[in-house]
């Protein structure tokens, strides 16, 4: 059966129009009371990622709430790690934390890698076909997957960090080891994304949350090489990548198999359409703080991010919706968005 609102597929196929596609990246999650009152029933976050029906329950809540043009799955990048058996916590208003890093050669040689550890994620296909089935071919629904520059960082780091400086030390102490696992962390990714597929997702989008950590020299070196196989491997569905801050890369990018580049908010639609040329879609790029701002302001920013990328265009925030952001002011942003016309 066709999907109803097949809008953002048309665009990342480079179809015309009659308007951009929007979604936002955290649309599930607290700026919802619906989320609110679910999570507070549970023990935590990872309950909420491991328990499919309910995965799947706060994945359409946006959907139902917002009207946004797109489901994405709700899991987080950190799966990947966890299965290839290195295990993590999440803890309340810190963040993810590796009570184990990755220091030595024998560390990386045990870790579990592709096919076997995408297998252990099975609670994460589970929640996507329970979530076909729940949004009824109503919108597409994107899958997703950190890259693997950014869960090395967290699994080298043990957790989130300002500088990710012990990640970073390793790729200049250590490259050989880095690359070592840098690749299976990406044959894994692939294998996931695969299985992410079959299940029934849409689009992939693939996340560098900590791209702009890296000097465009170590980012050559030690990132584009594996986002190029992810995007040469995983086949099937439309890619997006999203390498937030990573502005220095986006002529690398072009050479890339993904038909979506995601932009954070220091990067101009003109300058990414100078470096990438016609042939990528563009998402992004508002800047989350702005929907802070009074309903005229959010109202003129949607329309003018509008004008100034024009088509071939996802709507979306140069990062993901912050907490405390107000519902309202979401809502006024999402209905200026399909509110405007190509026509």
């Amino acid at each position: 059966m066709s999907l109803q609102n097949n809008l953002l597929l048309r665009t990342l196929r480079g179809e015309q129009v009659e308007r951009p596609p929007v979604w936002l990246m955290r649309q599930a999650g607290r700026i919802l009371p619906q989320y609110r009152e679910l999570r507070g029933k549970l023990s935590g976050f990872i309950e909420l990622v491991q328990t499919p029906d309910l995965a799947a329950e706060v994945t359409i809540q946006p959907i139902d709430e917002l009207g946004v043009d797109a489901a994405i799955i709700f899991s987080d990048i950190l799966v990947i790690p966890e299965a290839m058996g290195l295990d993590y916590e999440l803890v309340e208003k810190v963040g993810p934390r590796f009570p184990t890093t990755i220091k030595t050669a024998q560390q990386i040689e045990d870790l579990i890698e592709g096919v076997d550890a995408a297998g252990h994620l099975s609670y994460v296909y589970e929640a996507v076909k329970a979530t076909k089935q729940g949004l009824n071919n109503r919108v597409p629904l994107i899958g997703f997957a950190g890259a693997p520059w950014t869960l090395f960082a967290y699994m080298i780091e043990g957790g989130g960090s300002k500088t990710f400086s012990q990640a970073k030390k390793f790729l200049y102490q250590q490259p050989t080891l880095s690359h070592q696992l840098l690749s299976k962390i990406t044959t894994s990714v692939i294998e996931y994304l695969k299985l992410k597929i079959n299940a029934g997702v849409d689009v992939v989008q693939v996340f560098d949350s900590w791209a702009d950590l890296l000097t465009p020299k170590l980012y050559s070196e030690f990132c584009i090489p594996y986002l190029k196989r992810i995007g040469d491997e995983v086949k099937g569905v439309p890619k997006i990548l999203f390498a937030k801050g990573a502005w220095f890369a986006l002529e690398e990018f072009k050479e890339l198999d993904y038909e979506g580049v995601g932009l954070d908010w220091k990067t101009s639609p003109s300058m990414a359409r100078e470096l990438l040329g016609t042939s990528k879609v563009l998402q992004g790029n508002l800047d989350p703080c702005m929907l802070y701002a009074d309903a005229d302001r959010i109202e003129n920013a949607a329309k003018d991010m509008v004008a100034q990328f024009g088509s071939k265009h996802i709507v979306n925030l140069g990062h993901g919706v912050y907490p405390d952001t107000p519902l309202e002011n979401v809502k006024i942003f999402v209905n200026t968005i399909k509110s405007q016309s190509y026509t």
